[in-house]
């Protein structure tokens, strides 16, 4: 086991980390066009989460950056009691440990996950997918420098050049301890890590994230929301159903801008019976659609009656991402809200902000989806566990 470093030495290894790629930014963009190069997937959203250019380098940098500015996660005072005998009790936060990160296609991942669970006190394993091997071995070779000029071992950073058979076996019998597994990636990846892992997984889930256009909608609104929603397909945060309420005013009007706005930007539009048959759209065939993270240049309009079937509809659907509802009535506002089971829920905003970035984190490790232990964008607080400190003189029960 890696004995915790103190918060000056993992914040020294960040800042080292963001020298060391701003120097190799040009080396790293090179060995990633290799990868590029070699993709020979259909998947768009898989190539453009592949992608390494000069925005992404900024963005790993700033992402250690800020790490290192951040306050430290571990031995955070929780709770705190003094016992009847003279005890002093309290509860602090702790690290996990060692914290295996399985994901695909995404070398910022490399940079910005086990930055996050290297500053929280963990030793980090990373799994990354066989498309990006070239650019995660360069990253995770510059972690070892970064380990190495601060006088530190690189054990705690550690790259698991696995195939899938080996990856499961490790899943069902690791060769070394694992605290934490966090997969990131499709549902395919997600099923699988759950049905082989020993330890806790925290599940960063699908988004098929729904928004609502109630009948007090502002409509300008609900078009700029709608179309940013779409405006990075690839992430999870995206919008893939909307609901429009029928007795919005002008809704014949409304739909007709919105899909012609859509359809401008080479989104397929896919209609319930109702929508496709007043809009000439093309009409689903079965209700397992609303089920459906599309990932993709297509969104899907359905009418609905009110804000409790909206409610209802999402929470049957949805993948307990983000939600969105557009409404000047703060009553209906709350009740969506309060009722949506959803991580995170919007009014008159958009759904594109669950991002631990966005939201104040600085970063994240991944979007949760489950409710155990965190929920929503994990970010450097959160990937932390807890421990009781019990201070006595003799005390005896």
């Amino acid at each position: 086991m890696n004995t915790l470093l103190s918060i000056e030495k993992r914040n020294a290894v960040l800042l080292k980390m963001a020298v060391l790629l701003e120097q190799e930014r040009q080396a790293i963009i090179a060995i990633n066009k290799v990868d590029l190069d070699n993709y020979s997937g259909a998947d768009i959203s898989m190539f453009d989460r592949l992608k390494v250019n000069d925005a992404k380098v900024d963005e790993m940098i700033k992402a250690v950056t800020h790490l290192a500015s951040q306050d430290d996660p571990v031995g955070v005072k929780r709770f705190s009691f003094k016992h009847d005998n003279g005890m002093q009790v309290y509860n602090k936060t702790a690290s996990f440990g060692t914290v295996l990160i399985i994901y695909e296609s995404r070398p910022d991942v490399t940079v910005e996950a086990a930055g996050i669970a290297f500053k929280s006190g963990n030793k980090i394993l990373l799994k990354g997918g066989k498309e990006s091997l070239r650019s995660n071995l360069k990253i995770v070779e510059l972690w070892h420098q970064a380990l190495e000029e601060e006088n530190t071992s690189t054990d705690w950073v550690e790259y698991l050049q696995f195939n899938r058979i080996e990856t499961q076996a490790f899943l069902e019998k690791p060769t070394q301890k694992v605290d934490l597994i966090v997969p990131r990636g499709g549902e395919r990846l997600i099923a699988f890590v759950k049905q082989h892992a020993t330890c806790p997984v925290i599940i960063s889930g699908r988004g098929n994230n729904f928004v609502y256009v109630h009948k007090e909608a502002d409509l300008d609104i609900a078009i700029d929301i709608i179309m940013n929603g779409k405006s990075k397909i690839s992430a999870c945060n995206a919008v893939d159903k909307v609901l429009i309420d029928r007795n919005l005013p002008n809704k014949h009007e409304f739909v007709n801008t919105l899909v012609s706005k859509l359809k401008a930007f080479k989104i397929e539009v896919l209609g319930d019976k109702i929508i496709s048959k007043d809009n000439s759209l093309k009409t689903i065939s079965s209700d397992d659609i609303w089920y459906e993270e599309f990932l993709d240049y297509k969104i899907l309009i359905g009418e609905i009656a009110s804000n409790q079937e909206t409610i209802a509809m999402i929470n049957k659907y949805s993948g307990g991402h983000s939600s969105s509802i557009i409404t000047t009535n703060e009553d209906e506002a709350k009740l969506f809200m309060e009722n949506v089971d959803t991580a995170a829920v919007y009014h008159n905003a958009s759904t594109r902000f669950t991002d631990g970035g966005q939201l104040g984190l600085g970063g994240e490790l991944a979007i949760s989806t489950d409710k155990l232990h965190q929920r929503g964008p994990i970010g450097l607080q959160h990937l932390v566990t807890n421990k009781w400190y019990i201070h006595g003189n003799g005390q005896i029960r």
